[in-house]
């Protein structure tokens, strides 16, 4: 189950990343406009005031997300799916998924199907979170590891669930796609909490879902127990801020230019 809340905190520093991407879709009047992953919705209705007369569709696998996303009253169809099920229109122009694809394990196989099908001309944007390597992840896989949690959270074993940038570029290159494929690091200098390390705050949002979901609550604050001992070792104080390197993947991708059949 995801929180939108807890999502939602450090909410400019999730955003950032979204805009850098979307500011490479150079599509000028889209017909239809797609969100993949779209969570509680702000960052899809800023794509239906860029484009405003594009049909805006967010689609999320949360109903919570979606109920969020809908409560904005924004001119976007806010849908829940099954990313792994949706399949472009013959007027898809734009399809954006931003931070979701990590979650699903051969997405690139889902990136290279959404290329061959999308209409001539399209744009495919995605971004997803590259820092599977930084200690903050390495810290989740141990404490996953201990011997009390064995066997019920393999999702955080997963240690490169997404691809660098030339392997995403070459994929959707063999398929006579235009690609922009890049990475950026960036240091969120996250302000210090009394309760909790600020990275366990950040992870709580994204990260340690699948924990929540797996563990009974005892266990959970066990686990962040654990897990909040590691982090303070790899990412200290520094003049009230915690620094926090967190790199991401992109990818904006533009199809073949030919008529499709």
């Amino acid at each position: 189950m995801w929180d939108p809340a807890a999502y939602r905190r450090f909410g400019a520093e999730r955003a950032r990343p979204f805009f850098d991407l979307v500011a490479q879709i150079q599509a000028k009047s889209p017909r239809t406009v797609v969100d993949l992953g779209c969570g509680p919705g702000e960052l899809t209705v800023a794509l239906a005031e860029r484009w405003p007369h594009a049909r805006v569709t967010g689609v999320d696998s949360s109903p919570e997300m979606i109920e969020r996303a809908t409560a904005l009253g924004a001119d976007v169809d806010f849908r829940v799916g099954d990313l792994r099920d949706w399949r472009p229109g013959p007027d898809t122009d734009v399809l954006v998924t931003n931070a979701a694809l990590q979650w699903v394990p051969g997405h690139a196989d889902l990136l290279e199907r959404w290329v061959r099908e999308l209409p001539a001309r399209a744009w495919l944007a995605m971004q997803v979170p590259g820092n599977f390597g930084a200690p903050s992840h390495r810290a989740l896989r141990e404490v996953a590891r201990d011997e009390r949690y064995a066997g019920r959270l393999p999702m955080l074993l997963r240690v490169a669930p997404v691809l660098d940038p030339v392997e995403y570029a070459a994929r959707l290159t063999a398929l006579g796609a235009t690609v922009d494929a890049w990475e950026t690091t960036y240091v969120h200098l996250l302000p210090t909490c009394r309760d909790e390390h600020p990275v366990l705050r950040w992870m709580d949002g994204t990260a340690l879902r699948p924990v929540r979901a797996a563990l009974d609550p005892a266990e959970f604050r066990a686990f962040c127990a654990a897990l909040e001992e590691r982090l303070a070792s790899a990412y200290p104080e520094s003049h009230g801020v915690v620094p926090y390197p967190f790199r991401r993947i992109f990818v904006v991708a533009r199809t073949t230019v030919e008529d499709r059949p």
